[in-house]
């Protein structure tokens, strides 16, 4: 069954970079680099946050501007129409003082309420502004959490990848599914850990839970024939195993390798599958 964490690699990359990890005298990751990545991701979310708050304030410095010029250019446009209004006064004053009032009132009505046009436009504005930085902020809190969340299941992964126990790996796979109740990668890889442990039935429980979430999933139905190899249900098994097989090429090496599928050598439909692989290899 396949052990290795990037599911996309192929089968000559995974035996070679296999040898090379079983070649290593320490551990490949070590506590304080694990450390170090985590904080320069860290670092890097508060610098792209700041930057976005940077951003936004700009945005709202040009709107301020904005709206300081539209505010000017409403007052000068009132000034020289009562500079407007003077001169025509000057002219009526012959006609009477009655008159002149009734311009004057009619002037500050109309002032009035070009004013309060300009006010509530504006204000309409700003409100729009507020309701945008709001989303936004939002937005930055969610990636915030995500990158977090992120961070701390690829750390559990590392875990799970260094650790050669499939106790300790089934403790750390419910830990991430804990995080991610829907990750197929963590249920597929928890089933191999529990076919390790013995336990088919389990094993065959949670792949029919990843393929719920993901119907298209190959590990799960590549995992679903080992576990049904172990209980000796070779029909199954072989069915499962062509699902695998038309999902995910990489598995015609393994199949004819893999120690979960040994009792599967001497039954017909097998031999017929690895022979048909080999024919289009």
């Amino acid at each position: 069954m396949p052990v290795a964490y990037a599911e996309n690699s192929v089968a000559d990359e995974h035996q070679s970079i296999t040898a090379e990890i079983d070649s290593l005298d320490k551990p490949l990751y070590t506590p304080f680099v694990e450390r170090y990545v985590l904080d320069e991701l860290k670092q890097l979310r508060v610098d792209m946050a700041a930057q976005k708050n940077m951003l936004i304030q700009q945005i709202l410095d040009r709107e301020h501007n904005s709206v300081d010029r539209a505010v000017s250019y409403a007052t000068d446009t009132v000034t020289y129409f009562f500079y407007l209004i003077a001169a025509a006064t000057s002219i009526l004053v012959l006609v009477g003082w009655t008159s002149i009032r009734d311009i004057k009132e009619r002037v500050h009505s109309l002032a009035d309420e070009e004013i309060s046009r300009l006010v509530k436009e504006y204000e309409q504005r700003l409100n729009i502004i507020e309701q945008q930085l709001n989303q936004k902020t939002r937005h930055i809190e969610e990636n915030r959490e995500e990158i977090e969340l992120t961070q701390e299941i690829q750390s559990l992964w590392l875990r799970a990848a260094q650790d050669s126990s499939p106790v300790n790996k089934i403790a750390i796979y419910d830990q991430i599914l804990k995080l991610r109740d829907d990750d197929c990668e963590a249920l597929t890889y928890k089933a191999d850990a529990v076919l390790e442990l013995g336990e088919p039935q389990w094993a065959v429980s949670l792949c029919h839970h990843a393929l719920d979430i993901d119907a298209e999933n190959s590990h799960a139905f590549y995992q679903l024939a080992c576990a049904y190899t172990v209980m000796n249900q070779f029909e199954d098994a072989v069915r499962y195993l062509h699902d695998a097989l038309s999902r995910r090429d990489s598995y015609r090496e393994e199949i004819a390798t893999d120690p979960a599928l040994e009792l599967l050598r001497d039954y017909g439909p097998f031999k017929q599958l690895v022979s048909v692989n080999d024919n289009l290899d």
